[in-house]
This record gives C-alpha cells, sequence and structure tokens, in this order.
C-alpha cells in the first residue's frame, strides 16, 4: 500500500485546487493507497530567514512552527501531490515557502513520486508550464525523485468551477495511477 500524502497550497476554503486534491485522493484511495492532505492555510510555516543554520552549520532549522512535521511527513510518504492555484504564473506563496523550507533536509527526501495539480482562471495548458517548471525545479534537488503526472486545471476560477468541470474525473483517474 503506497503513502501519499497531499500539499493542498490554496489559501481558500473550497478552492478549486484542494477540490482537485479531494478527487485525487478518491482515486488513490480506490486503489488502495493511504492518502493524508495537509491544508498548508491551517499550518504555520515561517519563510526562510536564511540564517545558514541548516546548511552551514548542518543543525535543525531553529524555527519552531509547522515545516518539520510536514517535513517528517513527506520523508515517510511514497507519492507526494503538490497543488496549487496559479497566481500570476507562478506558484501560491504558501507552497513556495513550504518548499524553501526544505533546505535542512532535502536530501532526505528520496525516490518519492510527484503529482502535480494547479488551476488557473487561464485557459492556456501552456501558460501553465511556468507553474510545473517551478515545482520540476525542487524535484531537481530530490534524490531519485520523479514527477509522475500533473494536472492542468485550467479554465477554473471563482470557487467551485472545477466541480462542475470534467477536471474532477480527471484528477480521480490520476489519483488511480499512483498503483501503477
Amino acid at each position: 500500500m503506497k503513502k501519499v500524502l497531499i500539499l493542498s497550497s490554496t489559501p481558500r476554503r473550497g478552492g478549486n485546487s484542494d477540490v482537485l486534491c479531494d478527487r485525487f485522493a478518491d482515486g488513490a484511495r480506490s486503489v488502495g493507497a493511504e492518502v493524508e492532505k495537509i491544508l498548508l492555510r491551517e499550518k504555520k510555516i515561517g519563510v526562510c530567514v536564511g540564517c545558514g543554520a541548516c546548511s552551514f552549520e548542518k543543525k535543525p532549522c531553529p524555527q519552531k512552527d509547522d515545516v518539520n512535521e510536514i517535513v517528517e511527513k513527506a520523508i515517510a510518504a511514497d507519492v507526494i501531490v503538490l497543488a496549487t492555484p496559479v497566481y500570476f504564473y507562478s506558484m501560491s506563496a504558501q507552497l513556495k515557502t513550504l518548499i524553501d523550507r526544505f533546505c535542512a533536509r532535502y536530501e532526505e527526501v528520496v525516490g518519492k513520486e510527484f503529482y502535480f495539480i494547479a488551476t488557473a482562471a487561464d485557459d492556456s495548458k501552456e501558460a501553465m508550464e511556468r507553474t510545473f517548471e517551478g515545482m520540476r525545479g525542487f524535484l531537481d534537488c530530490l534524490p531519485d525523485s520523479k514527477e509522475r503526472g500533473a494536472l492542468y486545471g485550467v479554465g477554473v476560477w471563482r470557487v467551485g468551477e472545477a466541480e462542475k468541470s470534467p477536471l474532477v474525473d480527471e484528477a480521480f483517474a490520476l489519483g488511480k495511477t499512483v498503483a501503477d
């Protein structure tokens, strides 16, 4: 049984990317995966202050927030889903802040399978590539990690639009592929 960790970074309740996370989770559970979803908006995540404690002194990050708990769960997971709304053709600040805080322990996030979910008002999949490239840059730093799939949630802006679109079925189908 694979352990799936979904990191949902939308700041709004019922956001479109979060709806797609839930459908991905349903798909993954339907093939026997164990799924946990973390809503970053409910966690205390400080920005990296560049103190160097983790990188130069090889000490744990001195910040007292929820990041270590999230990183521990990422290390224990087999599959990690990075989900974000797209703002100005990039990932949310919440997700980028979390990624930056992996600095202290990124070399421990080994051999993971990653999925990306992003939603945007824009109808262009090509425009969303900038967002996914930022996520791929993170994966490039993680030993033996690989991208397994990406969901381009185009054309959804207002809360609830994803629920009324074929994207929910795509998210479910993508979630089922964790068993492959």
